[in-house]
């Protein structure tokens, strides 16, 4: 892109003009690329991710990189100062479920007792019901084994779309088979998400590990304060990742991103499914904090999405500064009881230390 700059009054001013036309020439070029499709500079990331992860994208999807900052200094001293606090801070949501797997709005804050790695904590925050906005994203298997029932699954998460989005939360449509593709970027455009939902194309081969390590890393891409859910729709029979279940589990960890996943079963016998995929599935969904359904038909698939839309309405946010701090880059294991007894309770087991 050619830019003519203006004539400066000063040599400071034609450096701060310099600045922003080169900005703007990076974001006009890459305009019609998602953050992860962008073209990586050439050299040492400073910002590099796990080794554990695959070099650049399984399928047609890579590694985010993230975009230079522009903050002048009394800005950047300022964010360094909040990170600090951030990142000491652990934020946990939790689902709270009654006898009936009715959520239970409406407890206060002295019903909830927290625990990492069996110590007492204090609760600094807490919400009721937490208002803070959401980043979905609903990664639909379109593998030949598991597109029979597609067009159930794209009109039931096509109704999920409307009913689900509030302001401020934002949404993204990935299809995933020996590839991971995000058909719609994250957006509260909903007729625009609708439509990308319907044309799901079908494909071959299932990548599961992959769509959750790159709809985690996707998601943790977004901004600070807002909660990141996967919505997985899979007949669970992980054939062609490139990732492995460790590194896929580590970073929706890393992310904090609750793992909800449908799995859709065209056999109902054992004999006939992959019973090892569903369970490895479960673990992870259950290291996040989120929910595993089995249908029986597709049409209940309905039913499920409301399921999960109402418990994303009522879930509660604690958050706390642990005690003692962990070393860096270790799993720390979360607890979470409720008082009185009878109600079933669902968080995230687990997170991982940053720096210290």
């Amino acid at each position: 892109m050619l830019i003519t700059p203006f004539r400066p009054r000063s040599a400071s001013l034609l450096a701060v003009r310099a600045l922003l036309f080169a900005g703007i020439a990076f974001s006009q070029d890459q305009s019609d690329r998602p953050p992860w499709a962008q073209r990586q500079k050439s050299g040492p990331s400073a910002n590099s991710t796990s080794s554990s992860s695959p070099a650049g994208a399984p399928g047609k999807i890579v590694q985010p990189t993230p975009p230079p900052s522009t903050d002048d200094s009394q800005d950047s001293a300022a964010q360094r100062g909040r990170i600090r606090v951030d990142v000491n801070l652990v934020n946990v949501l939790v689902s709270v479920l009654d006898e009936k797997n009715r959520p239970a709005p409406d407890l206060a804050k002295e019903a909830f007792q927290l625990f990492e790695e069996g110590v007492e904590q204090k609760i600094d925050r807490f919400e009721s019901e937490t208002a803070q906005p959401l980043d979905l994203a609903i990664m639909i298997d379109s593998s030949l084994s598991a597109h029979k029932e597609i067009s159930f699954e794209q009109e039931a998460a096509a109704h999920f779309i409307r009913q689900v989005l509030r302001p401020g939360d934002r949404l993204s449509v990935f299809a995933f088979d020996e590839n991971v593709t995000q058909l719609a970027a994250f957006s509260d455009n909903v007729a625009d998400l609708q439509s990308a939902v319907r044309r799901i194309p079908a494909g071959a081969g299932t990548s599961i590990y992959d769509a959750v390590l790159l709809g985690s890393r996707a998601l943790q891409r977004r901004g600070n304060d807002r909660r990141r859910v996967i919505i997985l729709v899979t007949d669970a029979g992980e054939t062609t990742s490139r990732s492995d279940f460790d590194a896929a589990r580590k970073e929706a960890v890393r992310s904090n991103a609750l793992l909800y996943t449908i799995v859709i079963r065209p056999v109902k016998s054992e004999s006939g499914r992959n019973t090892a995929g569903e369970h490895a599935l479960e673990t992870m969904t259950d290291t996040t904090g989120g929910a595993m359904f089995y249908p029986d038909t597709p049409q209940e698939l309905g039913a499920i999405f409301d399921r999960i839309d109402r418990e994303l309405r009522t879930q509660y946010l604690l958050a706390y500064y642990p005690s003692p701090r962990g070393p860096a880059n270790t799993y720390r294991s979360i607890q979470v009881t409720v008082t009185p007894a009878g109600y079933h309770v669902r968080h995230r087991k687990s997170y991982l230390t940053g720096p210290q």
